[in-house]
């Protein structure tokens, strides 16, 4: 899910004297769904949720390739689970193309029920109140870092800086930043789409520069290193937002998110021989894709069923299966809930007991300096 430059607390429903009868009847009469689907709270009988969100029997999801964290299976699971269709539009847009569609689609059938969206993007969402605050029922197992407290936005999962490397190209893997100025990676080294407008892009500048000297506060030696990396011609000017060229070897060394590198690794056997390099010697750069519900999102109770799924031990389980870090993995991994299975496809924990969050200041700082400093310092 590339990215560029954040749900209403439902009261508990019992306490109403609302049933799920009840709740699924004014789910369908208009100008009143909205106010139902915002009287649920944590504590609400999930049956009645159900019951609504069946009643609408539809989710517009929008931005979700199939092969990005699992989305293709836990889309399969909520409607085998409860019979409801998703309509995925746009698999590979961008949290800029989310934000655009809540806004042109507003008052249609086809407007998006909830988004995946960067970071950045959720502090426009809460301002120009495009999104409902909601709180599902694992709420408290949620890091307070990683939601905002209103409920506007929660994150689902994250990851961390990689190097995706095709060692059927690629001799010797680098294993720091520093490796990648080495002129035997000429040519080879590419980043996940547009530094401008996709979050693994741009975050590979932040990790750069945290490997170079710079802070949070400071994305410049990464926008150095990498017109650095231009200059050796070590850069590679592809977009390699899919695993193709990674495997193909046109760009065979790819900065990219872990998560996505290890599906890639995967899938590429009889292929290719990826190995995946969380780099050394630097402080690891992570971030996280936040959930959200439109406020005029068509299928209120559908996205807020699809939100308790996401944030369910089981929804929770299916993003770590597709190497997506979940927002809950502390709480999962305290109840050994993990599949030993499992645990050993996942790489060493220590990377990601260090990461440590931009804020959105931050970010939104350094999103800025990268569209000012990028154009003109890094030539391709």
């Amino acid at each position: 899910m590339p990215i560029d430059p954040r749900l209403l607390g439902r009261r508990d429903f019992a306490k109403l004297g609302f049933g799920a009868a009840a709740l699924a009847t004014a789910a369908t009469i208009p100008g009143l769904r909205h106010a139902y689907a915002a009287a649920m709270d944590a504590t609400s009988d999930m049956n009645a949720l159900i019951a609504a969100a069946k009643k609408e029997g539809t989710l517009n999801a929008i931005a979700l390739p199939r092969d990005w964290a699992n989305y293709g299976a836990l889309m399969d699971t909520f409607t085998q689970k409860y019979g409801i269709k998703i309509n995925d539009a746009n698999p590979d847009g961008s949290s800029a193309q989310e934000m655009q569609a809540i806004r042109s689609l507003k008052g249609q059938d086809r407007a998006p029920d909830a988004v995946d969206v960067g970071p950045s993007f959720t502090t426009a969402g809460v301002q120009k109140k495009l999104f409902a605050p909601y709180k599902v029922a694992t709420w408290e197992t949620i890091p307070h870092n990683m939601k905002s407290p209103q409920g506007y936005w929660v994150a689902d999962y994250f990851g961390v800086v990689s190097f995706a490397i095709n060692k059927s190209v690629v001799k010797n893997s680098p294993q720091t930043w520093a490796d990648l100025k080495k002129p035997e990676y000429k040519g080879m080294i590419a980043l996940n789409g547009s530094v401008l407008g996709a979050a693994a892009a741009f975050s590979a500048v932040f990790a750069a520069s945290l490997a170079n000297g710079g802070t949070y506060d400071n994305i410049d030696p990464g926008i150095a290193f990498f017109a650095d990396l231009a200059k050796r011609g070590n850069l590679n000017p592809a977009a390699a937002t899919g695993p193709a060229l990674l495997v193909s070897g046109q760009a065979p060394i790819v900065i990219n998110w872990d998560y996505l590198a290890l599906g890639y690794r995967d899938a590429a056997v009889g292929k290719a021989v990826i190995d995946v390099v969380v780099p050394s010697g630097a402080p690891p750069y992570g971030s996280y894709y936040c959930q959200a519900i439109p406020t005029d999102a068509p299928h209120p109770n559908v996205a807020r069923l699809w939100q308790e799924f996401l944030y369910s031990d089981e929804g929770q389980l299916l993003f770590l299966a597709g190497y997506a870090h979940p927002a809950r993995y502390a709480d999962i991994a305290k109840r050994n809930l993990v599949p030993a299975e499992l645990q050993k496809k996942l790489p060493p924990a220590g990377p990601y007991a260090e990461v440590k969050f931009a804020t959105q200041e931050q970010i939104s700082k350094a999103q800025k300096e990268v569209a000012a400093q990028w154009p003109r310092m890094v030539k391709i």
